[in-house]
């Protein structure tokens, strides 16, 4: 696991200094090695930041270069079938000079170009430059892996080309993106191509992209996509969980392979406990686990996670948070670029840490709720549709409208709400951050008219966040089918997948995760049937078997809460002061009067702790984006 960067300069050549300083913001990410290539005329610049756990001789240092100069690599992440691809190219002429995976990166390329691409099974934003030939022009290639764990961040503009694995390597400092904003307050993340920093954008998952250079020509593409739902008729929750059961144990052989330690981030919820027993099962030697405590919570798990590795005997560690504080919001501060409103990377963050003093790379459980229908919503929405399914639309939109109108935090108003669209469509509608109403309320009037012009929406934009999680269900099969794909397209990705890489890359700790080998993904969305994933009774149906057959039958995993903190409490107990602190470095964009308000409504009992957090993180990350490194025509 690693950072990657790069340039290519359309104005002269890049100056190396300015290069290796934008690389070393990244140094948490891949502490121990550092790289610098550059082209001939020196306008074009590949470098790179080492965290090394396969191949860990000087053989795995990127840059690397092909046998004849001609190709050159940054990569990040990891390629869990290179041992089989290796084979197969060795077959076809390619000879290796080291173990490493990108060496087998480089040449899959080199044999295939991004053809490649559906042959590779793992974790990856690489970028690949070709200085070309008589026929074929120089061009730099850049890839993401299907579900996204891997961040990339570009710019594109008459100066030139440049990209990262962080928004903070990028030139600045960077002035907000209004639409983006939008995005933010109503999902708490900025979604897919999106990117908060105007002018800059996000290769999204499962795309690449080529930029030649003489033409300046950059053309991105979708590779990969979920296959349609063509469920198996008869399939029974036997055959389904033995399907799942054999495509997880293989998921975990191959990320199971490394030169360092390896453990297991154990929340105490289903998916991070099966995925301790398959390490168990599959690994050798004794598994390590980590886990996080908040005695006296609601939210705390520890006990369950401490049966799960009492039952398999794993060397298990614990960190504990006695007194609630979001003041370690302070110190995670300088890593903060783009904002994300998820409250859970903070204990996500210390649980890393805790991690770290012990392993370099960590297995998780992210993924499983989205591939076999494990939240609460998918069960919420088949009683309501049960319920309301027979009343009408304008009726239900009236009800809707009223609750809209409330005060931010009251009780119930989100879930009615959220209703406007009946049950199917609820994830969409019931954000518990800035509905349109309330962002209405919190974005300036200038902001407003502003986002209005920059759209023809009659909703004057507002309405972009919906519309995007709206058409990730197009085509779907089915009320499952169509909430299980649109968390698939848009929180996992860009919220849960983000929070996972930026906690863990603080510590340069690798995450791997099991449940997202692209065959499990591919099995769930296409041959399961919505009924083997979610019902009246229940969610998580494939899951709960494979509980039955791997875990103690004590194990009581009827809560899911996974590494989380009660915010509205946190924020009640210090989040006022810190809130303080931050709220003036808010962009101008922010309603003032609107604060006091929803700080008002927290301390009458509302629950409105994820909208302030959203906009405390959103202080920080306009505060760092102001602060951001020299814009790209000074490194020429």
């Amino acid at each position: 696991m690693c950072a990657i960067h790069g340039a290519v300069s359309y104005r002269g050549p890049l100056d190396p200094v300015r290069l290796a300083q934008a690389r070393d913001r990244l140094a948490h990410r891949g502490p121990d090695d550092a790289g610098m290539w550059q082209s001939v005329d020196g306008r074009v610049a590949l470098t790179h930041r080492r965290l090394s756990v396969i191949d860990l001789t000087p053989g795995g240092h990127q840059p690397m270069l092909d046998e004849d100069g001609r190709l050159a690599i940054v990569f990040n992440g990891e390629i869990y079938n290179f041992e089989a691809l290796r084979q197969e190219l060795s077959a076809l002429g390619h000879a290796f000079r080291s173990r490493s995976d990108t060496e087998v990166l480089l040449a899959a390329w080199r044999a295939w170009g991004s053809a490649c691409l559906s042959r590779l099974n793992g974790m990856f934003a690489f970028a690949i430059h070709d200085r070309g030939d008589a026929t074929t022009p120089a061009r730099l290639f850049l890839a993401r892996d299907r579900v996204g764990k891997k961040p990339l961040y570009y710019r594109h503009d008459s100066d030139g080309f440049v990209f990262a694995s962080e928004l903070k390597a990028l030139p600045g400092p960077h002035a907000i993106d209004l639409r983006a904003l939008n995005h933010y307050l109503a999902l708490g993340y900025v979604p897919g191509a999106g990117c908060i920093a105007s002018g800059v954008h996000k290769l999204p998952p499962a795309h690449c992209a080529i930029l030649e250079i003489g033409t300046r020509r950059l053309e991105t593409r979708r590779y990969w996509a979920l296959p349609p739902h063509q469920p198996i008729t008869g399939l029974t929750m036997q055959d389904a969980a033995d399907r799942a059961q054999a495509l997880l144990e293989d998921s975990m052989r191959l990320r199971m392979v490394s030169d360092v330690p390896i453990g297991v981030l154990l929340s105490g919820g289903l998916d991070s406990s099966l995925v301790t027993a398959l390490a168990a099962r599959v690994g050798s030697g004794r598994i390590r686990t980590f886990t996080f405590a908040q005695p006296g919570s609601p939210l705390d798990e520890a006990a369950r996670a401490r049966l799960i590795a009492r039952h398999f005997d794993t060397e298990h560690h614990e960190l504990t948070v006695e007194t609630p504080s979001l003041s370690l919001l302070e110190r995670m501060a300088p890593l903060i670029d783009e904002p994300l409103a998820d409250s859970s990377l903070i204990p996500t963050w210390l649980v890393c840490g805790l991690a770290r003093t012990e392993v370099t790379v960590a297995l998780g459980g992210d993924g499983g709720d989205e591939l076999f229908g494990g939240y609460g919503d998918y069960a919420q929405a088949l009683r309501d549709e049960r319920r309301i399914g027979s009343v009408p639309k304008p009726l239900l939109r009236a009800l809707a409208g009223i609750a809209a109108a409330l005060p931010a935090g009251v009780r119930g108003r989100n879930r009615l709400a959220a209703l406007r669209d009946g049950a199917g469509k609820a994830i969409v509608w019931g954000s518990p951050y800035f509905d349109t109403t309330l962002r209405r309320r919190i974005l300036t009037r200038d902001a407003l008219s502003a986002l209005a012009a920059q759209t023809t929406d009659r909703q004057g934009g507002l309405l972009e966040p919906e519309a995007g999680l709206l058409a990730l269900s197009e085509g779907s099969d089915g009320m499952i089918d169509a909430m299980t794909r649109t968390h698939f397209g848009s929180i996992l990705p860009d919220d849960f997948l983000v929070k996972v890489d930026r906690a863990s890359m603080a510590h340069a700790l690798e995450m791997r995760s099991p449940l997202l080998d692209y065959r499990l993904v591919e099995f769930a969305f296409r041959d399961v049937p919505d009924a083997l994933k979610a019902s009246l009774a229940g969610t998580r149906l494939i899951q709960r078997e494979l509980s039955r057959r791997l875990l103690p039958a004590d194990a009581d995993f009827t809560r899911k809460q996974g590494f989380s903190i009660p915010i509205d409490d946190w924020m009640r107990a210090d989040g006022e002061r810190l809130f303080e602190q931050w709220s003036p470095r808010l962009p101008p964009m922010i309603e003032r009067r609107e604060l006091r308000s929803l700080l008002d409504g927290l301390h009458a009992g509302r629950t409105n702790g994820a909208r302030l957090y959203a906009l405390l993180v959103l202080a920080i990350a306009n505060d760092n984006l102001g602060r951001a490194g020299a814009p790209l025509d000074t490194c020429l």
